[in-house]
């Protein structure tokens, strides 16, 4: 009995263990805030986290030292760089605090540093002063948002003066301020679109010639009708001029796609108005300023539908510190919060979102900009001065690969690889509402249909449904209108013969008045 007693308790140590294993281990999935970090997420329809396989992996982390700058005669660490740009097999880092620009060859999974940009030639101020970031043109001219010289500076690619943008003498533009341009992007004409530190009327527009244009794309100011009339009615003129003023906000990256479109994001929102789209933290601006990207999901692209506010570390909204957009038109958001990616469609439909804050690979401790070079994504973090490379996995590769066929037109071929997703992934409904789109180019509205319901897509399923009872119409409308003859013949008949019955009926009783007269 007492050996009994002794395994008895033997094994209910084990189960504690095996059970406290178990819950350390669960816990790993959750981070302090509340948040699940399984790498890889997206949400349902009902709004709830649902976890998928990696859409993206770890390739390397470029650093200092990987940069060889301990090294060189450079012998300088990055310190809190701001900005990445992308050209070709080049990648160019804004090394803000110490004044220079590092250009790093990439070549397969080799990133080598080939030259550093501190100088430039043939103007009066040569060197940067807290430069914030860059862009690079099609003919590798170089543009610089050289913050604290007050300009963005252009140079060719022998790093030649050839010109600058500095701050307009326009009335519109607020003399009072110092121009500190932080973020710049160039259309293929030469127009160069400045965002500037202290100004919320949008983006700094100049032509090539560096005359200033105008300003574009100012930030649309939502008010609430009772914050309206209680400003307006119930304040002193004195409680007025001290209350905070119904201002658009600032801009607080920028982005310019393959088709002259510029995306750009802002932090500064009330977060009651992210659901009901009033808050837009992405916005893609046309030619005249206009918002127009695209919303055919449920939810606006806003980053994490869930949030918590509370005694938290990382609390709120997510808040999009910068963006890049591949060439298939799907755009690539940075949340600076909890230091997640968010990637959507051109449709603004979520397609996976990763990552998280902290010190391990994969992790940042305080995410500043992204880029990407094909479908490889570079994130740079300020405070750890490094950029993280991620790579597609072969599961993000199936859903890129998906979207690019059906871009195409082989909607077929968009089906299959949907179909190799969902064996990877039974809960994406992207590849349902995917399997949908390519049914419906191909005329199969009832399959179509069918998709789109366990995609829970009604908008599309509506699309589907009049297309299939039109199809259905044309189809049958000989049945149609035999049916309807035939029901009319009838109806003549039933008429006809009630008709004859009535006279019949009226003539004997006609026979029998006579014969009783």
């Amino acid at each position: 009995m007492r050996a009994f007693r002794k395994y008895l308790t033997i094994l209910c140590c084990l189960l504690t263990l095996l059970s406290m294993a178990a819950s350390a281990e669960g816990s790993l999935n959750m981070n302090h805030d509340g948040f699940s970090t399984s790498y890889t997420y997206g949400y349902d329809y009902w709004q709830d986290v649902i976890e998928s396989p990696d859409a993206y992996r770890v390739l390397t982390v470029i650093d200092s030292l990987n940069l060889g700058l301990d090294e060189n005669l450079e012998g300088i660490r990055m310190n809190r760089p701001q900005s990445l740009y992308v050209r070709n097999s080049s990648l160019y880092i804004v090394d803000t605090n110490n004044n220079r620009i590092l250009q790093v060859e990439c070549e397969k999974e080799r990133y080598t540093l080939t030259r550093v940009i501190k100088e430039i030639q043939g103007c009066e101020i040569s060197t940067f002063n807290h430069p914030y970031d860059v862009f690079v043109d099609a003919d590798e001219n170089i543009y610089v948002a050289d913050t604290d010289n007050f300009r963005v500076v252009m140079v060719d690619k022998d790093l030649n003066y050839i010109k600058e943008f500095i701050k307009p003498t326009d009335t519109n533009f607020d003399q009072n301020l110092d121009f500190k341009p932080r973020k710049i992007v160039v259309d293929v004409a030469g127009r160069v679109y400045a965002l500037v530190a202290n100004i919320n009327k949008g983006l700094v527009k100049y032509e090539a010639d560096g005359t200033f244009s105008s300003f574009i794309g100012a930030n649309q100011v939502t008010v609430s009708t009772f914050d309206y009339i209680w400003k307006m009615y119930f304040q002193t003129q004195a409680q007025r001029d001290a209350s905070v003023a119904f201002v658009p906000t600032e801009y607080e990256n920028i982005y310019i796609d393959k088709e002259g479109f510029i995306y750009a994001t802002t932090t500064t929102f009330s977060e009651y108005d992210l659901l009901w789209d009033n808050a837009k933290p992405i916005r893609r601006i046309n030619s005249i300023g206009n918002d127009i990207l695209i919303k055919n999901d449920r939810y606006p692209p806003i980053g994490d539908l869930n949030w918590l506010e509370g005694d938290s570390t990382y609390f709120g909204p997510s808040k999009m510190t910068d963006i890049t957009v591949l060439d298939n038109d799907i755009y690539i958001a940075l949340d600076r919060v909890r230091g997640r990616m968010f990637g959507y469609d051109d449709q603004g439909v979520m397609l996976w979102a990763f990552g998280t804050r902290g010190n391990i690979e994969g992790a940042f401790n305080s995410p500043i900009a992204i880029e990407h070079m094909g479908y490889d994504l570079f994130v740079l973090d300020q405070n750890d001065s490094r950029v993280t490379v991620f790579t597609p996995t072969e599961y993000g590769s199936n859903v890129y690969a998906a979207i690019n066929e059906y871009k195409d037109g082989r909607y077929e071929a968009s089906a299959d690889i949907w179909r190799k997703v969902l064996k990877q992934n039974s809960n994406y409904s992207l590849a349902f509402r995917g399997i949908g789109r390519s049914y419906l180019k191909q005329n199969q509205y009832e399959d179509a249909m069918e998709y789109f319901k366990m995609a829970h897509d009604q908008e599309n399923y509506g699309r589907a449904f009049k297309l299939y009872r039109k199809d259905w119409i044309e189809k049958n409308i000989k049945w149609v209108f035999l049916v309807l003859i035939v029901l009319i013949v009838l109806w003549l008949i039933k008429q006809l013969r009630r008709k004859m019955q009535w006279e019949v009926i009226m003539h004997e009783r006609n026979e029998v008045r006579k014969t009783n007269g």
